[in-house]
């Protein structure tokens, strides 16, 4: 990539946003958020501006998005953030496909110079692991008939149009992100102010997991190598059990000074409600084809990511 290069985001003001937006600024790069308001937003960088969008009117600044090189499409309401009433659904539906749509039409109707779209999607597309587990799911396997299953299928197809006009697109279906500044990680960590560790049901249940730094490696990846499109997983090489993940967390961040303490299944949907099944899933997703594409994993394993984010968030509290 040329340090000239213009970078659009959606969803920059996210967990994966923010640092995304953090290492194309310090590897010099010109980046451009979109944001329903963009005069209250203040950048910090000289190289990083905000644009307006607004999904719901289908509207979108021309000027800034005649200037872009590269689309990188994270937008969609969050997940875990509340219960899954049918209104809540309808809005993670919602954000993603049409806000893929107006990116989609944009491309057709507005003079640009976009060579790629990267588009982020989920490994929720993927059931739970058949019993017996045959082997990981890989990307050519189908959807599953599920709430996220369908969400990411609706996700996918809408962006996928990018491909007809012979613009180049990638889409990554990403795990569960590890990091200290949000996400998962903070819900896991929660309990153990208090000395417990908490194992989500059995604790058997597989997840499939990757580190912050890894994320934002394969996005940077998939800008660079222009050969790459088609759907990847994007989750590290070694996937672990629930159990495996929170007590390795418990380690690093209270040595031997912890309590696991197993929270029953039933008390997990009476909390949760349709969420739990997703909490309680067992999806073990391949990573070969990332590799195979050249990428190497800085953390492929659990131990060495959670001994980097314990480290880090040492250092950055002394």
């Amino acid at each position: 990539m040329n340090p000239s290069t213009t970078i659009l985001i959606t969803g920059g003001t996210g967990l994966v946003g923010k640092a995304l937006t953090e290492a194309l600024l310090q590897k010099g790069f010109h980046v451009i958020i979109l944001t329903r308001n963009p005069s209250i937003q203040k950048p910090n960088h000289p190289n990083l501006s905000y644009a307006a969008w607004n999904i719901e009117k289908k509207t979108i600044d021309k000027d800034a998005f005649s200037k872009v090189d590269y689309i990188i499409h994270l937008a969609g309401a969050s997940v875990a953030e509340k219960r899954w009433t049918k209104k809540r659904k309808q809005e993670i539906i919602s954000s993603r496909v049409e806000s893929s749509r107006l990116i989609v039409e944009s491309l057709i109707n507005i003079p640009n110079k976009v060579k790629a779209v990267i588009s982020a999607s989920a490994t929720g597309w993927y059931g739970p692991d058949p019993v017996p587990m045959q082997k990981p799911f890989t990307e050519s396997d189908p959807s599953a008939t599920d709430f996220l299953g369908q969400t990411c299928r609706q996700w996918e197809a809408a962006i996928d149009t990018v491909s007809d006009l012979n613009i180049r697109l990638v889409k990554l279906r990403i795990g569960i992100v590890l990091s200290n500044d949000g996400g998962a990680m903070k819900e896991f960590k929660k309990p153990l102010k208090f000395g417990v560790a908490t194992i989500l049901g059995s604790g058997k249940q597989v997840l499939s997991w990757i580190h912050i730094d890894d994320l934002i490696r394969i996005f940077l990846f998939a800008i660079d190598n222009e050969n790459l499109s088609g759907i990847f997983n994007t989750t590290a090489p070694h996937p672990v059990t629930n159990k495996q993940l929170i007590l390795q967390l418990a380690e690093k961040a209270r040595g031997r000074f912890f309590i696991p303490i197993h929270i029953p299944s039933l008390s997990l949907k009476i909390i949760l409600g349709e969420m739990s099944v997703e909490v309680l899933k067992s999806f073990t997703v391949s990573a070969e084809k990332i590799q195979h594409a050249g990428f190497i994993f800085q953390y492929p394993e659990i131990n060495s990511a959670m001994h980097q984010l314990a480290d880090y968030k040492t250092h950055q509290e002394k």
